[in-house]
């Protein structure tokens, strides 16, 4: 979610959200980086660009993306910096000096000259979003010796699943820490954003119901094992967990009028369990067939990082200690930047609505 000040209704969220979209973008390469062998290589992407790669040109999309974030966070905090830089005493006070790069100027013409700024960054980043996550999809969906993967979907699929993620994760954190910080939850905020994730939602089932179609109607020769995949081994996780759970029944609690904080909750939780099984299902459902369409293999995650008394590193990375550990990072992350930036515009002596 991007910080739009003409969004009166999403006002209220939008610097938060913008801060969590930080800390989620941070850690979002280091599954990944954990993952390989030699992770310092990754870097090689980088100092020796090219475009015959799809990883390397996904670096300078992620790079773009992330530098017009940073630069909308600093133009959106530019008269707190400013503030804290004049104001505070001792390290802190030396740091935001450090934030406001030279720039002290907080009059009135400089601050809607700032606002201007962030328009053009939101209305930028927009689309960087939407190619960031897209481009995601569209790496799975060049795959060919994947069946599951290999449809033109599979991009727009990505998308809808990062957008109706991102807008349930924000309603969720919002709300954990409105409520344990005791301030008073701006309902239209709180209902204008389950209102976005309604119509995203309906979106991304009828994407991932016309993928399904899709493959049927083609019937191509990996459409046995395929359908065996989707209809056998991944029923319950699919259609119950991942479209019952996670999209028929937060789409029904929705539709329904005058959307309550509770009820807003309630969907969003379902709609990132769903989005979480959609992600295991494509991608570790789409490893465990059989290259020669023979059959399944079969994924089992290393719940400790011991094997036989002694310290495994790998399945450590590829197990449940490093899979805690990307979960909780994005909170950690945002738990420290609201300590140097303030994210949540409300009082908070008042009481919870």
């Amino acid at each position: 979610m991007l910080f739009i000040p003409n969004q009166q209704d999403l006002k209220p969220v939008a610097k938060f959200s913008l801060v969590f979209s930080l800390a989620l973008l941070i850690m979002a390469p280091t599954p990944l980086l954990f993952h390989l062998t030699q992770p310092f290589r990754a870097f090689n992407t980088i100092l020796t660009p090219h475009f015959y790669s799809a990883i390397a040109a996904f670096n300078l999309v992620y790079i773009t993306y992330m530098f017009i974030v940073l630069a909308e966070i600093w133009f959106a905090y530019r008269p707190y910096i400013v503030e804290q830089a004049q104001n505070r005493p001792g390290i802190m006070g030396l740091f935001f000096k450090v934030l406001t790069l030279g720039s002290y100027d907080v009059s009135e013409k400089s601050l809607h000259t700032d606002e201007k700024v962030i328009k053009i960054l939101a209305a930028l980043g927009i689309p960087g979003a939407c190619f960031l996550h897209g481009y995601v999809g569209f790496i799975f969906g060049s795959v060919k010796t994947v069946p599951l993967w290999k449809t033109p979907l599979m991009p727009f699929i990505f998308l809808m699943s990062a957008v109706i993620s991102g807008i349930a994760l924000c309603i969720v954190t919002y709300l954990i820490v409105m409520w344990v910080t005791k301030r008073a939850v701006p309902i239209a905020t709180i209902r204008s954003m389950a209102h976005n994730l309604m119509w995203f939602l309906i979106v991304a089932f009828l994407l991932e119901a016309i993928d399904i179609v899709f493959h049927a109607y083609v019937a191509e020769e990996s459409w046995a094992i395929l359908s065996a995949l989707l209809f056998d081994k991944m029923f319950f996780h699919m259609f119950v967990i991942q479209w019952g759970c996670g999209m028929m029944l937060p789409l029904f609690l929705l539709l329904l009028p005058n959307v309550t904080q509770l009820r807003a909750f309630i969907s969003s939780v379902l709609v990132i369990i769903g989005v979480f099984m959609m992600r295991v299902d494509v991608i570790i459902g789409g490893q465990e067939m059989s290259r020669s369409h023979a059959g399944f293999m079969k994924y089992k995650m290393p719940l400790w990082p011991f094997i036989d008394g002694h310290f495994n590193i790998e399945a450590f990375k590829e197990g449940l200690p490093a899979a805690i550990i990307f979960l909780s990072g994005p909170f950690i992350l945002f738990f420290i930047f609201s300590r140097i930036l303030p994210v949540i515009i409300s009082d908070k002596t008042a009481e919870v609505k």
